[in-house]
């Protein structure tokens, strides 16, 4: 999730989903997003090895189980807040993990703000808190988010009190052109990122 548009949270879920389903995983990808790009994706690619289904509705939270029947994970594809807050609330008030990709640049950096007040107000409806972490995405070069430019967001996120997953997402032709083709997560840092997930959720 995330407040705009753009900030690769349909290219995050989808490679997501078939980095758990990898990893011997029984999940549901469910594409909250009024354009249902993720949906689109799967139609283009003649299917995924996982079902996917679109529902873009203000009540996710209710209905999502009517679909999830003995799978293990759900995976959303959640619209940008700024323009579809029900649907998108919706969805935080359901799923157990909150990621935000993030690009580093300072504008993206500058976007948190508003993004952690709506945190806020999402867990204040919850039973139980959800957690939240950062992941960042596209960054410069494979070490950036420890030793190049990108470790100065990785540090000012953390000052913000946002989590940064260890896990980042290099600027890569591999996932910026892979819109509607088929999609092999192994070896991937997407399968980083989904085995980070896994030992989170073992954890909590």
């Amino acid at each position: 999730m995330n407040l705009k548009p753009g900030v690769g949270k349909t290219t995050s879920a989808v490679w997501l989903a078939h980095a758990l389903h990898e990893s011997g995983m029984s999940l549901l990808l469910v594409d909250g997003d009024p354009a249902a790009s993720a949906l689109r994706w799967s139609e283009l690619a003649n299917g995924f090895p996982f079902p996917v289904i679109a529902l873009p509705v203000g009540d996710v939270h209710r209905r999502v189980n009517d679909f999830l029947g003995d799978r293990q994970a759900v995976v959303f594809d959640a619209p940008q807040l700024e323009d579809h807050p029900r649907i998108a609330r919706s969805i935080m008030r359901y799923a157990g993990e909150w990621i935000v990709p993030v690009t580093p640049a300072p504008i993206e950096l500058d976007r948190m703000a508003p993004i952690r007040g709506e945190m806020a107000d999402v867990q204040s409806l919850r039973a139980e808190p959800a957690r939240s972490a950062v992941l960042l995405n596209r960054t410069n070069r494979p070490d950036a988010t420890r030793t190049g430019p990108d470790a100065d967001a990785r540090e000012a996120l953390t000052e913000r009190g946002f989590e940064v997953l260890d896990t980042h997402i290099a600027r890569l032709d591999l996932y910026a052109q892979s819109f509607g083709n088929p999609v092999q997560a192994k070896g991937s840092a997407y399968m980083d990122f989904a085995e980070e997930l896994i030992k989170r959720q073992d954890e909590a």
